[in-house]
């Protein structure tokens, strides 16, 4: 079994790497559920040359899934970029307007990812048909599927996980959004082998001053909170596998 960790800094990985992970998704933009990273961060956590597979999220802007052709032309050289830093694989997914699987644009960033292990995103929970959209995937050549089962989390959505599954030939099944150790047994029972999970630990700001009349952000976020991995989670959820 592995547990893949969502990670929004590098401080994140570190922690995520040293309590058990076996995998990294790597992202910015985590009030946007996951953007592409910053080449400064990407090429500094590739300089670390650690162990752990790292995935990058190839996402260029929040929102739905249907990209245009610059966009799609943007995660093209997003995709080289991690290539040529020597990840292991990229996380990407897009949408047609009618919200089924984009054929054309994603033949070519796979095209673009020869060679990297390949995860379809959460694109998935918002698209129609899913298990069409699982035989398509199969035949488009991705590893892995990440998906709540088009719930707001997993648990919610694992009905259509457990049915994915059992359709899967060789495409892994992985559940996020929600998974943690308090749930994960339930995931492990219907026989998925890989999950994912944000882990995530809220902290006050050590900022000593902080002006409450302003927010940076869009989504009006609590922003005298940071947000870090829970190591003792990580470590509860490999120590249940590992039991399993």
């Amino acid at each position: 079994m592995k547990l893949e960790i969502c990670c929004y800094s590098i401080d994140d990985v570190m922690i995520a790497q040293q309590n058990g992970a076996d995998r990294i998704e790597f992202c910015a933009g985590r009030s946007d559920g996951g953007l592409t990273p910053s080449y400064g961060d990407l090429l500094q956590l590739s300089q670390l040359n650690l162990a752990i597979p790292i995935h990058p999220i190839i996402r260029p802007r929040g929102g739905d899934f249907y990209y245009s052709q610059t966009e799609i032309s943007t995660m093209i050289h997003d995709i080289e970029l991690v290539r040529e830093l020597n990840f292991a694989g990229v996380v990407f997914g897009a949408l047609t307007l009618s919200a089924t699987l984009d054929i054309k644009n994603l033949s070519r960033l796979i095209n673009a990812a020869k060679g990297l292990s390949l995860t379809f995103h959460r694109a998935f929970d918002v698209c129609k048909h899913p298990l069409m959209a699982l035989q398509q995937l199969q035949t488009l050549g991705f590893h892995r599927l990440l998906t709540s089962g088009q719930k707001a989390t997993a648990t919610a959505g694992i009905k259509l996980i457990e049915q994915l599954n059992h359709y899967s030939e060789h495409l892994t099944i992985m559940p996020g959004c929600g998974v943690k150790s308090s749930n994960l047994q339930r995931f492990i029972d219907i026989g998925l082998s890989e999950f994912h999970s944000s882990a995530t630990k809220v902290m006050p700001s050590p900022m000593l001053y902080q002006n409450s009349e302003v927010n940076m952000s869009h989504t009006k976020q609590n922003e005298s909170l940071c947000y870090t991995i829970d190591s003792d989670e990580v470590k509860k959820m490999k120590k249940l596998m590992i039991k399993d």
